[in-house]
Order: C-alpha cells, then structure tokens, then sequence
C-alpha cells in the first residue's frame, strides 16, 4: 500500500511531543509497556518507511537482544494492532501498523501525528504574518521533551535532539517575524531568557538585541552584544561571528531603522486611556505628547497632585495611571493606594526620579504594576504601560524581582497572606512568576498550554486576595517561598 492511498477516516492521533500516547476518536490508547512502545516511537519515527525486523531487535535492545527477540516483537506488534485498530476483523488486514517486508511501517497521515506536524509547520515559507501564525501554531503542539520515556535508546535520544533543534528554530522564527511585525516590546523578556538559556546560539543574541535595539533600549542592545562576545570568548575562544559584529557597528552608526511600536493586544482590546498624575507641568504636557501620538493609546486626563488624581480617576475611569510618586498634598503612594482600593481599579505604574527606594518596594506590595523612571525614553514608558495593561509580564522584570528581593525581610503587619492552600502545581507557576517569567515562559518551562498558565496566574490573585502580578512576587518573597538572592 502507497502512502497516498492511506487511508483518512482511521481516527488515530499520535502525540511524540511531551508524553508518548495514541489516540483513537479522542479516547487514550492502552499501548503495552515500555518496549512495545518503544516499537510504535520507532515506527512513527521512520515517516512510514519500513523498518527491518532486525533493526528494530537492534535497536530495542541494543547489544544484548533476547533468545526469543523476534516472537517478542511479533507479539508487541500484534497487540499493538489490535490497540490501534479496536474495530478492525479478526482476518482483516491492518492499515496502521502494517507488515512491510523485511519488516513494519507505519501508515497514517501527516496530520494525525503531532511531531510531523509540528517539523512542517517549522519548516513553512510566507511573509511575517504567515510565519508568525505558522510558528505560534508549532511552539502550541509542544507538550514537553519529545520521546522522554525512550531517553535511554540512541535512536531515541537522536530524534529528540533533532526535534528540540527544531523547536529553538520555531522560537527565532517567531521572534523574527515578530520584530519585523513591530511586536517587539512584547518580545523582548522572551528573548532575554532564550539567550540566557542558549548563550551559544548567534540568532539568540541577534534577535534580542535587535528586540532591545527596537524599544529605544540601544543602550541594552550593545550591552547584550558584550555579554554574548564575553561568553563566547570564554566558552570557544572565539570573537562575535561576522554576523553580530556587522549588527553591533550598525548599532553604534545608527543604521538601523526604529520602526513604530505595534503591540497586538492593544489591537484586540481597543485603545488604552491614561490618566497622568504629576505634580510639574511640564511632565504632563509631554506624556500627553506621547500619549497622543501613540497608536492605541488615549490621554483620559492629568492631576497636579494625589488628590487630585483620585478624583481624576474616578471620573474618568481610565484603564491605567501613570502616578508621580512624591507629589504635594497627597503623595503618590498614598494616592495609589486609595486608587487601588476601589472596586475595578485601573492599573497604576509609578513614575519616579530614582532607581531603588523602600517606598518603590511599598508601592509594589500596594499593587501597583511597577515603575518607570521619568527620564525613560518615549519607547520604554510605552512599553511599560502596555506591559501593565496586558499583565502577562512584569515591567522590566530584573529590576522589579530585584527591589522586592532587596527589601522582601522589611515586613510589615499588611503583609501579603501566606500561601496555604496552594496546590503544588500553583506554587511551581508562582515560583517562576517570581523569578520575573511571562506567561508564555512559564507555558514552555513546564510544558503546559498558555491559556492554562493565564487561568493560573488568574487564579492566584484570586486566591490572595491580590490584584497585580508585582504582588504576586512580594507574596513569594515574603512567605518564604523564594528566598532572596536564591534562584529558585
């Protein structure tokens, strides 16, 4: 039988990527154990070529087969048949697992097999948009490693290395087609952990620096530049490829083009209206600049103090603030405070003048999404102003996780709860929250669909009592659940 003549209407599906399982009309497979598995792994592993009886004793035990090797494989075999195909005839011949002398094949269609799908997706042509809707549909069917359970065969081991090749590739491709879409404010702390994960890689260290380089973080992009040239150097003895020391001299000329922020969140949830609280004029006049030059943002209102901010916001219901934290009258924290207590608060990012303060760490356990500092340029007060409103990342998470580990022991009787309650699973997603992850990181660390990780996330605060991602963090520091200074 050809592969074009397999037939469609078998209802068997096979997962490879993450736990090895089959499939039939959405029911599990009983598959046997873990060498007749190990059969079927191998099979699916051969693309419907036929794989020789002795290759499969070979390589189910290699060195060492059994004196009744073949039986035993003609046993798995059969079984593994009548698994596949419950409904097929005793005499019927199969059409999955079929006999293909000098050995098996396995018949399916592409579709009907998750790792196959996934290389072709990889591997798809098109513009920015067409790649980037190919390579998100690939990183969806990635459950986990592939052929974990088969770690200990070569040819196991072998097809997992190449299928995990596959999926860093899907990543760049995103990321790519992603910068080139104007995403990459929402980018780059994925691409910051990619890099940090695979510090040998040149487009790693490419696209985050064309990322950093693309949010007015130029600053950034040529420090990242220096941290891959020192890793290099010191893992290979070798000098940026030619490819990154072109990237980095553009840098330094000002080659390279700046193009508009384009976040798509914002396009799915409609402008963003911005209330700005500051206590100098001049401050106000150019955020409402900004504000009003931005694509998908809206200037809702201004307040010269914290007063004046709380009665701003509740007449005007904006969905975030930008709030001076000292101002006259009433300071911004206070003001914050008082803002957040409110049924449906908006979210609050705090401006400021300085890095680190003990009234930052303050505002972060009120609540609010975290901070900027007012010389920030343009790009990066947009930035973070998306990031709030989105809630899947914190604002510039290496700074924010290292204020509340620096000031997580000065507690006081408003603590965050504690985390009791908490199912083991819940914990593992906070730890990682903790550690400054988004949720699409959380989603690839351990292996679970994105929209499970969002309801997660969204769960916990419930759960806490609490309203912003920045609080979920003091609450780990604080309860003891991450030590500071501790990486996990």
């Amino acid at each position: 039988m050809s592969r074009q003549t397999y037939r469609s209407d078998v209802g068997v599906r096979f997962n490879v990527l993450g736990p090895f399982q089959a499939w039939h009309d959405d029911a599990p497979l009983d598959l046997g154990g873990q060498r007749q598995m190990a059969v079927l792994a191998r099979l699916l592993v051969a693309r419907g070529r036929a794989v020789p009886v002795n290759t499969i004793i070979d390589e189910l035990w290699p060195g060492n087969p059994p004196a009744q090797a073949l039986s035993t494989v003609q046993g798995y075999v059969s079984r593994l048949r009548r698994a596949l195909e419950p409904d097929r005839a005793p005499r019927q011949e199969a059409e999955v697992l079929v006999s293909a002398p000098p050995g098996y094949a396995l018949r399916t269609e592409d579709g009907h097999v998750d790792s196959w799908r996934f290389e072709a997706l990889v591997k798809a042509d098109g513009g920015p948009e067409q790649v980037w809707t190919a390579m998100e549909t690939a990183l969806d069917l990635w459950r986990g490693p592939a052929l974990a359970e088969f770690a200990d065969l070569p040819w196991a081991a072998t097809e997992a290395g190449r299928l995990e090749e596959l999926r860093l590739v899907a990543v760049e491709r995103r990321a790519d087609a992603g910068l080139r879409l104007g995403r990459a404010t929402s980018m780059v702390a994925d691409l910051e952990a990619h890099a940090a994960a695979h510090p040998l890689r040149e487009e790693a260290w490419r696209l985050l620096a064309l990322g950093l380089y693309r949010t007015g973080r130029q600053g950034d992009a040529l420090a990242a530049l220096r941290r891959a040239r020192g890793v290099w150097r010191d893992e290979l003895g070798l000098d940026l490829s030619a490819v990154l020391q072109r990237l980095e001299a553009d840098m330094l000329a000002q080659r390279l083009d700046l193009p508009p922020v384009e976040v798509e969140a914002q396009r799915e949830a409609g402008t963003l209206r911005v209330v700005v609280a500051d206590d100098q004029a001049l401050v106000r006049t150019g955020l409402r600049v900004v504000l009003d030059s931005e694509p998908g943002l809206e200037f809702a209102g201004e307040a010269r103090d914290g007063e004046q901010a709380i009665t701003v916001v509740g007449e005007t219901a904006p969905d975030l603030v930008l709030l001076d934290i000292q101002m006259p009258r009433l300071d911004g924290l206070t003001a914050a405070r008082r803002i957040l207590a409110e049924k449906n608060p908006p979210k609050v990012v705090m401006m400021t003048t300085f890095g680190t303060d003990e009234n930052l760490y303050a505002a972060l356990r009120a609540g609010v999404s975290g901070f900027v500092l007012k010389t920030s340029p343009p790009e990066q007060l947009v930035a973070a102003m998306r990031a709030a409103a989105a809630g899947d990342a914190l604002i510039d998470p290496a700074v924010t996780t290292r204020i509340i580990s620096a000031f997580a022991g000065r507690t006081d009787p408003g603590a965050p709860p504690a985390l009791a309650g908490l199912a083991d699973a819940q914990l593992d997603v906070l730890k990682l929250v903790a550690r400054g992850m988004t949720n699409r990181q959380i989603a690839q660390t351990l292996a679970l669909p994105d929209p499970a990780v969002a309801a997660t996330v969204a769960g916990l605060l419930e759960h806490l009592g609490l309203f912003d991602r920045a609080q979920l963090v003091v609450a780990a520091y604080e309860s003891g659940l991450i030590k500071p200074g501790a990486g996990s």
